[in-house]
């Protein structure tokens, strides 16, 4: 398998960056894109192991709490998941996480994955944390309604009204109606990572953020789970310290992870297919359409075809925002161009993400 290549660092031309607070770092990136891959492996186990990876399953009902104000679903044979990085301090994710579970959860890694028709090659699009978005009115799973607010951090949506509010905020922006969620944490990223044992990147510069625990020289290094966290975890380790520079990096890794699960080699080894389902069903949250290993397995044969080769991953459109360093503002026309060309199960123009704050995002993931 041949390395992924780790972008050079961008720098702004003016305004300064913040240090992130440290009971802030979170950043996961989607490895619930890859989770999909690995629990078809485990679908060939039956009795017990198909009962224990079903038990291990953790889905969500955002059907009712969405209701029938959304967009239409398309008939082109295309697909869209809004997968999710959620930063919840629960459980084992307060050590990893660098900060204390306070009851709340924010989604710092957001993608939206647009499957076109065949199933033969994806688009991906990174949705800042920081982009100042107007977040509609929405209901959560519980029931309670959420007021619409204006000028707020998109990652709000997640720690205002959990998932549902989430899908809803996506749908409002981008006018796409989202057939799938999923969402993994940091403790499942991590175990995963070291239950594939290790994920090859090479990084064309060093790269050393103490805050995520990150300390690598320029090279060749294959990444055990707590390394592979602090990598997408980063944000000064690179770029100008903003979120974007980390979705770079996210950006490499999912392409560089997808790669490490097609070159595994699972199936020669029973154990490690066992192991891998075991926590990659334990790693993901889904919605209920999602819900069952059966359901999910079928979804996931449908992604078997995607290549690292066939990801287009871009970054919304954005810009800085000039009244605060910290952050961007959506930039409307060209983000449109890419939710039109996805609406009609198109590839993403190079002119939608050209001359905007994240339009190097795209340029700087080396090939696979």
């Amino acid at each position: 398998m041949s390395a992924e290549q780790i972008p050079q660092p961008r720098h702004r031309g003016k305004g300064r960056r913040r240090r992130p607070r440290s009971g802030r770092r979170k950043g996961l990136l989607v490895a619930a894109w890859t989770t999909a891959g690995i629990v078809v492996l485990g679908g060939t186990g039956v009795g017990y192991l198909y009962f224990k990876l079903n038990g291990n399953l953790h889905s969500v009902d955002i059907e009712q709490a969405l209701g029938t104000d959304r967009p239409a679903k398309t008939d082109n044979g295309s697909e869209n998941i809004l997968v999710l990085g959620s930063d919840t301090r629960a459980g084992g994710n307060g050590k990893l996480g660098g900060g204390t579970d306070d009851g709340t959860a924010r989604s710092d890694t957001a993608m939206v994955v647009h499957v076109h028709q065949g199933h033969r090659k994806a688009s991906v699009v990174s949705v800042p944390r920081d982009t100042l978005i107007d977040r509609p009115e929405c209901t959560d799973t519980d029931g309670r309604t959420h007021d619409a607010a204006s000028g707020v951090m998109f990652n709000s949506a997640y720690a205002t009204g959990g998932a549902a509010c989430a899908v809803k905020t996506v749908e409002s922006m981008s006018g796409l109606r989202m057939d799938h969620y999923l969402e993994v944490d940091f403790s499942g990223f991590q175990k995963l990572v070291d239950e594939l044992g290790g994920v090859e990147i090479t990084t064309t510069r060093d790269i050393s953020d103490p805050d995520s625990h990150l300390d690598l020289k320029a090279g060749t290094h294959r990444l055990d789970g707590e390394q592979a966290l602090g990598l997408v975890r980063t944000r000064h380790g690179v770029g100008d310290g903003s979120d974007l520079g980390r979705i770079q990096l996210q950006q490499a890794f999912v392409k560089a992870l997808v790669d490490q699960v097609k070159d595994i080699g699972v199936l020669s080894s029973p154990k490690k297919l066992v192991d891998l389902a075991d926590t990659a069903t334990k790693t993901v949250t889904t919605d209920s359409d999602l819900g069952s290993v059966n359901k999910l397995m079928s979804f996931a044969s449908g992604l078997k075809g995607i290549t690292p080769a066939h990801l287009n991953m871009v970054t919304m459109p954005v810009q800085y925002d000039p009244a605060d360093a910290n952050r961007v503002l959506v930039d409307e026309p060209k983000a449109q161009q890419v939710w039109t060309a996805l609406k009609a199960d198109r590839q993403i123009p190079r002119t939608a993400t050209e001359g905007t704050a994240a339009g190097g995002a795209k340029g700087v993931v080396g090939a696979p």
